[in-house]
Formats: structure tokens, C-alpha cells, sequence
């Protein structure tokens, strides 16, 4: 047993030991930007420590390598399970993964819900002020054509530009092997400058563009000078053509510049605000080329990325300079591009968009820089939309995007502007005509006026001749239209606006002259005179009518009273039947005597039994009839008929008179024995009721026919 619980304690601590070192390699990959080496150390570990560090350093894995369903699933978890922990970017990343996945409602409401509980009203209002210019924006619907175009591939493809009869742009078109080395943020190989016919652009004609510019790292986001023989580019900090990191083991991303010299790209410099400790990417010219617009994250930046300038002085540069809160955000901006009709076009997801990286816009007058507007759709979606340029003579131009549908990674797409970026506010009407109630005619001249909620007066009208009115109004409020005219009465009507825009709301009313009013109240004058008269008359006749109906109302009660007597009369009837048979079973429940069979009442006795052919009383029976004349006495109201049977043989004639003498003989002798006469009835029935059927007659034997010669005893009244 002490054996076996050494060896738990052992694997214990091999299985802490494995663990950490996961955690320490997992770390260490996500430090040096690795996130796709990274995402499976992190799920390993994972299934056994969920602590807030591994599950941000799994979801912001995730997140960098664009796959947002995971990233959405660990962001989710991480908010609900360390909502103090977590921070505003965590917050927003995870909105951003909504928004991907078109659920924009829901993605609101996590920046909404984290804004309230930190109490920021101003960040609550901005949110909200943006959001409703998004949706001035959505409802310009489509502002583009957009076409996938033929060289995209699985890999990622971005940065087009125009260079003479070539389009230029940054790819991955190598397929990776073993001996390749791999960019491991996102496991695909290093990207290189590209270029294909810009008239007809296949995929199989791809080729690098300057093998001179082409090195194992990253070259990307080219920009030309308009003659051509300059250009500027990204690629990865190098040392003479090796990658150069900095202590963090990371290789920033440096702009270099090129010279066209000869039919080849020569003088191949580093620009001198490079930096071992920060990037410096995406280089985009002014029209006159006179300054260089980056994206950077040096230090001063607001954000992780801001749109920088600098100027362009000869073979020297000046300092550069941060274009500040306007265009730049405390979240990412990048991809700059400046048009031909000098506006500034970038890339950015801390301004209101659809999702991820979106591309907007803001037009250079005298060095200012207007507020950024989204450009709209279909450009922008939930996913990451960049490196936008345009021909504003054209309308034509390129961009990049990772969305759903394309075909890998990040594919290019033809754009072409077919609507200008006219940005409304959400308006509506309330419109409609003012009438004469009586004539229906329109009324012209009438004064309409408009309220807000709080009754204050907006704007007025007067009707035309057609009697029409119309105000433009904002949409989602609640507003009041009165209309007033001499000579007529006034009206109101109160409406609420909703989100469809320029509806158009009816706010139609009808007013009433003052002449009609004057017309109408003789009118109900002359009516209430008339209807005066009819009741006074009524009052008359209802007179007559009450004279009579007392007349009824007095025969109805008589009757009624008649009615009642009877009923009382019949109730009374029944009562005493009721008391008689309560009193009948009483004394059938107190005399043994005394029963009942079927529907008749009888006072049980032995057997009377009668000679044959005779009638007179046996000395045997009088006991039996004593205790009859007994019950009598005790019962003085009893009334008792002897039924006196026969059996059958003789004759029916003679059988029944024969019964009537036994029954009269035996009544002679209770009337002896002091019973009234008038309690004692006596009634033969021959051989009709007989106890034993004797069919026939020499089937029963003298005792049976003795059974059917008896007397029986039926009490008629109690």
C-alpha cells in the first residue's frame, strides 16, 4: 500500500511538472506572437487549469488568427467568469466576434453593458451617437459593385495597387514545405510582392514582382511614386537580408524605400523612424508626394496602431507626426491611402462599424482632417475589410477582406463606386389636408403648427388651396400638429414617428365652421322643443297607463294570493302524508308486527286456517286474532281489512262466497271483542290470490291447499 501511494505522489508531481512546462511553453509561444503554435499547447492545458490568463491568452490566440467562432466561445466564458478581471479590450474583442457572426443586437449590448458598469455616461452617449450614423449609413444600402477577383487563392492576397500595366500586390502563393520557413502568427508562409496584368489577370500568370525586393520575410503594402521609380514597402526588421528582432525575440514590421535604377529596384533603405522596438507598416503618398502617411504603434501612439505623417524632404524625412484623436482612436488604425481628390482613406476598428476592420474615409482641406466616415456598404462587413484605394476620377479601385464567401484567407476584391456618401439623418414626414367637416372641401389658409413632446413649437404652415400641409421630422419621436382657422373650431392629432425613413405620416383633420355650429345649435333648439312635447304627452299616457297597470297589478296579486292558498293547501296535504308515512314507519320500526309487503301494510300473524266447505271461527285462531284486535286497541285510528282467500278447488262463484263468509265471520268477531265497526272491513277473494299455484288442482296436497285457505290482514289507515 505505502508502494502504491509513492508512485500516486510521483505521477502528482510529473503531472504538475508537464503541466507547468505546458503553461510555460504556451507562454512563451504567445509572447513571441506564435498564436497558432500556441491555440492547441493552450487547449491541452485548458482541460485542466481555466484560469483568467489561459483562457485570454487562448481567445486573443484565436482572435489574431481570424478564427472568431473559437475566439467568440472563449471570450464568452472568460467575461462570465472573470467579469472583474476583464478588460474594456476583452470586452470589445468579444463584441467584435459577434459582430462577425451578424450578431450586431447582442454586440451592442455587451459594449452597452460593460459602458454602464463602469459608469461611463460620455463613452454610453458617444456609443450611441455612432451607432446612429451607422444606420444613416446602412440606409444608403449599397455604395459599391464588388467583385472576387480571379487571383485570389487559399492563402491570403492584399494591398493591390496599380504600378503601369501590372497590379501590384502582397500574397502568399507558395504552397509550404518542410524546408519553408513559416510565419507562425498564422502558420501560412512569408508574404512577397506580386504582380499580374492588370487587363487580364489570371491566376496561372502570378508572378513575384521585383526579385530584388523579394527576401524570406515579409514584403507587402507597396506604394509607387507617379513616375514610377520610386517605392516604398513593408517588410520585417532585417539585418543584411536576416531578421532582426528585438528583446522580446519579435521582428517589427519596418517600411523600407527602393529605386528603379535600370530596369531593377536598387538602393534598398530603411526608413530612419524605423525601429527595433515598434512597427512602422503600410506607407501611402500625398498627391503632390510630399509627404508619407504609416501606420505605427511607436510610442505617443493612442492606440495599439495610429495613421502617422511625415514629411518628405528630399533624401530626408521629418518627424513624424500622430494625425491625433480625430482619424485615430485608443483602438487600431492602419492601411492609409490618399485619392486623387485629396481624401483620406484608412482602415480602422475603433470607429463605429460593422465588425472588425472597416474602411473609412475623411477629406483633407488645409491640413484638417474632417471626422471619418464608414464608407458604407458592401465594402465593410462583420470581418476584417482593408487596404482600400480608389481612382476618384474612375470610381474604381481595390480592397481587401477575409469575409465569408471569398476564397481563403484574404482575398482581393474590384470595387466601383455607384453611389455617393450622402449621409442623412433618419427623417420622415407629417404631411396631410385640412377639410371642412360638413362640405369635405379642402381649406386653404388654415395655420398648422408643429410640437415636439414637450409641446414646444417646432415649425408652422399655412395650407394651399388644395388644403395640404407638410413637415420633415425626425424619426423615433413623438410629435403634435394642431390646426386652427377663423371661423372654426380647432383640431389636434398626435403621432410618433418610428425607424422606416422617409415615411410619410397623415396628420388629415377636419374642422367645423362657425355658421354649421350656429345652424346646429337652432337646430337642437327646435329639437328640444320637440321632444318637449312628445313628453309631455308621453307623461299623459303614461298616466292613463299607470291607472291601468295598478288595475292589473291588483288582479295579479289576487290571483296570486290565490295561488298561494292553493299551494299552501297542497304543501299542507303533503306535509301530512309526509307526517302519516313518517308515523307509519315509526310504528312498523316499533311494532314486530307490523310489516310491510311491497305496497301494502300488514299486520303479521300465524296462520288462520278455516274447515273445509266452512267459515266459522276455530277455537286455535282466537289467540291469533287477539293480538289483531290488540294492535287495534293500542292504535285507535287503525283501520284494518280482512282479506279472507279461499283455495281453488270448487267453483269460482262458490269459492268467493265462501271467502266473504269467513271474512265476515271473522269481522263479527273482532267486532265482538269491542272493535268499531267502522275500523273493520272484511272482503273475500276466492281463489284469486293464491300463495301456492296449484295447476292443477291434484298437484298440491292438502297441506298446501291449507296454506292458500287463510285470512290476511290489511291495515288501510293508521
Amino acid at each position: 500500500m505505502k508502494r502504491i501511494y509513492l508512485i500516486l505522489i510521483v505521477l502528482t508531481i510529473q503531472f504538475t511538472q508537464a503541466q507547468t512546462q505546458d503553461l510555460q511553453r504556451a507562454k512563451r509561444l504567445f509572447e513571441r506572437t506564435y498564436y497558432s503554435e500556441a491555440i492547441p499547447v493552450y487547449e491541452t492545458i485548458l482541460n485542466e487549469n481555466r484560469s483568467f490568463e489561459v483562457v485570454k491568452n487562448l481567445a486573443d490566440s484565436y482572435y489574431y488568427t481570424n478564427d472568431y467562432a473559437n475566439a467568440q466561445r472563449q471570450y464568452r466564458f472568460l467575461i462570465s467568469k472573470f467579469p472583474e478581471a476583464a478588460t474594456a479590450e476583452d470586452f470589445f474583442r468579444y463584441s467584435q466576434t459577434l459582430k462577425a457572426a451578424g450578431n450586431y443586437e447582442e454586440s451592442n449590448k455587451v459594449m452597452l453593458d460593460y459602458f454602464v458598469s463602469t459608469n461611463n455616461q460620455k463613452a454610453i452617449e458617444n456609443f450611441e451617437k455612432a451607432n446612429r450614423v451607422l444606420e444613416n449609413i446602412s440606409a444608403l444600402g449599397n455604395r459599391y459593385d464588388i467583385k472576387n477577383m480571379v487571383i485570389n487563392t487559399p492563402n491570403s492576397e492584399f494591398g493591390a495597387i496599380p504600378y503601369k500595366d501590372k497590379l501590384v500586390f502582397s500574397a502568399v502563393i507558395r504552397k509550404p514545405f518542410t524546408f519553408e520557413k513559416m510565419y507562425k502568427w498564422n502558420n501560412e508562409s512569408y508574404l512577397d510582392l506580386m504582380s499580374v496584368s492588370l487587363k487580364n489577370p489570371k491566376i496561372d500568370s502570378i508572378k513575384r514582382f521585383a526579385i530584388e525586393l523579394t527576401t524570406s520575410l515579409h514584403e507587402s503594402n507597396a506604394v509607387f511614386t507617379k513616375n514610377g521609380k520610386t517605392v516604398y514597402f513593408t517588410r520585417n526588421n532585417s539585418k543584411n537580408g536576416v531578421r532582426a528582432k528585438n528583446d522580446k525575440k519579435v521582428s517589427m514590421l519596418q517600411i523600407f524605400k527602393a529605386e528603379l535604377i535600370d530596369g531593377k529596384w536598387r538602393n534598398i533603405t530603411a526608413l530612419p523612424f524605423n525601429s527595433d522596438n515598434y512597427s512602422v507598416e503600410h506607407p501611402a503618398l500625398s498627391n503632390d508626394e510630399k509627404t508619407l502617411y504609416f501606420a505605427s504603434d511607436m510610442p505617443g501612439s493612442l492606440g495599439s496602431f495610429d495613421i502617422y505623417s511625415v514629411a518628405i524632404l528630399g533624401s530626408d524625412y521629418g518627424t513624424p507626426k500622430n494625425l491625433g484623436t480625430t482619424i485615430n482612436t485608443d483602438k487600431k488604425e492602419q492601411f492609409p491611402f490618399i485619392s486623387k481628390d485629396n481624401k483620406l482613406y484608412f482602415s480602422s476598428n475603433g470607429h463605429a462599424g460593422y465588425g472588425f476592420l472597416d474602411v473609412f474615409v475623411s477629406e483633407i482641406k488645409n491640413n484638417e482632417f474632417s471626422t471619418p466616415m464608414n464608407v458604407g456598404l458592401p465594402v465593410n462587413s462583420g470581418y476584417d475589410d482593408f487596404s482600400f484605394i480608389i481612382d476618384s476620377d474612375s470610381k474604381h479601385g481595390y480592397f481587401a477582406s477575409n469575409r465569408k464567401g471569398g476564397k481563403g484567407s484574404d482575398d482581393i476584391y474590384e470595387v466601383s463606386e455607384i453611389q455617393p456618401l450622402v449621409v442623412e439623418n433618419c427623417m420622415q414626414y407629417i404631411s396631410g389636408i385640412i377639410t371642412d367637416v360638413d362640405t369635405k372641401l379642402p381649406l386653404e389658409n388654415t395655420k398648422v403648427s408643429l410640437q415636439d413632446a414637450n409641446k414646444k413649437e417646432i415649425e408652422t404652415a399655412v395650407t394651399t388651396a388644395d388644403g395640404s400641409f407638410s413637415f420633415s421630422v425626425d424619426c423615433e419621436k413623438s410629435y403634435a400638429v394642431h390646426a386652427s382657422k377663423e371661423e372654426y373650431t380647432n383640431a389636434s392629432k398626435f403621432l410618433k414617428t418610428n425607424k422606416d425613413r422617409k415615411k410619410i405620416n397623415d396628420a388629415s383633420m377636419a374642422l367645423k365652421s362657425a355658421e354649421s355650429i350656429k345652424k346646429e345649435e337652432i337646430a337642437i333648439q327646435q329639437q328640444k322643443k320637440k321632444e318637449a312635447a312628445v313628453i309631455e304627452l308621453q307623461k299623459k299616457k303614461d298616466a292613463l297607463a299607470a291607472v291601468a297597470l295598478k288595475k292589473k297589478e291588483a288582479a295579479i296579486i289576487a290571483e296570486k294570493a290565490k295561488i298561494e292558498k292553493e299551494i299552501a293547501a297542497k304543501k299542507a296535504i303533503v306535509e301530512a302524508e309526509i307526517k302519516k308515512k313518517e308515523k307509519i314507519e315509526a310504528i312498523v320500526a316499533t311494532e314486530k308486527d307490523i310489516v310491510k309487503d311491497k305496497e301494502r301494510l300488514l299486520i303479521k300473524t300465524d296462520p288462520i286456517y278455516f274447515d273445509y266447505d266452512l267459515w266459522y271461527i276455530r277455537k286455535e285462531s282466537k289467540p291469533i286474532l287477539n293480538r289483531v284486535i290488540e294492535l287495534m286497541k293500542k292504535y285507535p285510528d287503525m283501520v284494518v281489512e280482512i282479506g279472507s282467500h279461499t283455495d281453488s278447488r270448487g267453483n269460482d262463484k262458490y269459492n268467493l262466497d265462501l271467502s266473504a263468509k269467513r271474512a265476515n265471520s271473522t269481522r263479527e268477531y273482532f267486532i265482538n271483542q269491542g272493535i268499531p265497526s267502522k275500523r273493520i272491513l272484511a272482503k273475500g277473494y276466492g281463489e284469486k290470490v293464491q300463495i301456492i299455484k296449484c295447476v292443477p288442482i291434484e298437484s298440491c296436497s292438502e297441506e298446501q291447499h291449507e296454506l292458500n285457505r287463510r285470512s290476511e290482514f290489511v291495515i288501510k289507515n293508521l
